[in-house]
């Protein structure tokens, strides 16, 4: 399996008009490069290229024998630009909108002269980023799957974002404080209480629940830098797909939403589900049942392998 770090470096216009050099950095997993399907994974917000394998933060789904099977297919995903997994970063982050991410993949994919691809498939700011590809080249893939995401994002997502930017951007601990905020809108509030159970822990002086969302405000700050989560934030706060556009999409698109999700509704999911399928025959919805929220899709891989399975028809 080849899972080493590999590059492609060029020069790009964001739609914003700025000039950069971008290092766009991939990996590679399962059957060598053209000798069979492609499927293109994008990651969500803290995910990376590294999605199978020993630390593959999708390994549950991706690799031998697995729904996306590594015996089968050509694994590739690129790190978001900035995302501080290959060490670029891009401080000013506003530059860049989804679209410019998506025109970047693309690119990347013209320079790997990889012209079509199986499958698309991402999870949460990936799928928005697929769907931008989409918009912007409908024939691109045969399939794509989008995981508890939508085509843009909508006023309740937005707001959260302008939370985490607002706490992104004091003094205090703000990465720490960001990503707790983020962990409440992740999950429900049945799926912490039903977890924590008011449970106090003695030795810290503390509830449980406390204690565990410290922790991962923590262990986000040890392993992500602040540039790279304003940045990843502010792609969340604009995925804006041109809905008129996403008709001419030629791929089977089999959306996947989380019935407890609060970032990406089950409801706002099913109405482009709704829309799509009044001007395409090859639209499908899914549902993951969880009362994990929006995190069900990291977390519910039975189900979501079984989805999975019966899309590629394993």
């Amino acid at each position: 399996m080849k899972t080493e770090l590999n590059y492609i470096n060029f020069s790009y216009q964001t739609n914003s008009l700025q000039e950069y050099n971008i290092s766009l950095s991939y990996q590679l997993f399962g059957k060598d490069l053209f000798s069979a399907p492609i499927i293109l994974v994008n990651h969500a917000l803290t995910g990376n290229s590294d999605v199978s394998g020993k630390n593959g933060w999708w390994k549950n789904l991706i690799g031998e024998n697995q729904a996306i099977d590594t015996n089968k297919y050509t694994v590739i995903c690129f790190n978001i630009p900035g995302n501080g997994y290959d060490g670029f970063f891009i401080e000013r982050y506003e530059d860049f909108t989804p679209s410019d991410i998506a025109s970047i993949f693309l690119k990347g994919l013209e320079i790997l002269k990889i012209n079509s691809l199986h499958t698309i498939i991402g999870g949460s700011l990936g799928g928005g980023i697929g769907w931008e590809m989409l918009v912007k080249n409908p024939q691109l893939a045969k399939v794509f799957i989008p995981i508890a995401c939508d085509f843009k994002t909508h006023d309740w997502l937005h707001a959260q974002c302008l939370v985490q930017k607002f706490l992104l951007n004091q003094n205090d601990e703000p990465l720490q404080k960001a990503r707790i905020h983020a962990m409440l809108c992740y999950r429900t509030p049945e799926s912490l209480n039903k977890r924590f159970q008011n449970k106090f822990n003695k030795d810290k002086h503390k509830l449980e629940s406390e204690d565990w969302l410290i922790y991962h405000g923590n262990a986000l700050n040890d392993r992500f830098s602040l540039t790279s989560y304003k940045m990843m934030n502010h792609l969340l706060m604009n995925i804006n797909s041109d809905e008129a556009k996403l008709k001419k999409i030629k791929a089977e698109i089999h959306v996947i939403s989380v019935d407890t999700d609060l970032f990406f509704s089950s409801s706002q999911i099913r109405m482009c589900f709704e829309n799509l399928k009044n001007e395409k025959d090859n639209v499908f919805y899914y549902e993951i049942k969880s009362i994990h929220g929006h995190d069900a899709f990291l977390m519910e891989y039975q189900q979501l392998n079984n989805i999975i399975k019966s899309i590629l028809k394993i």
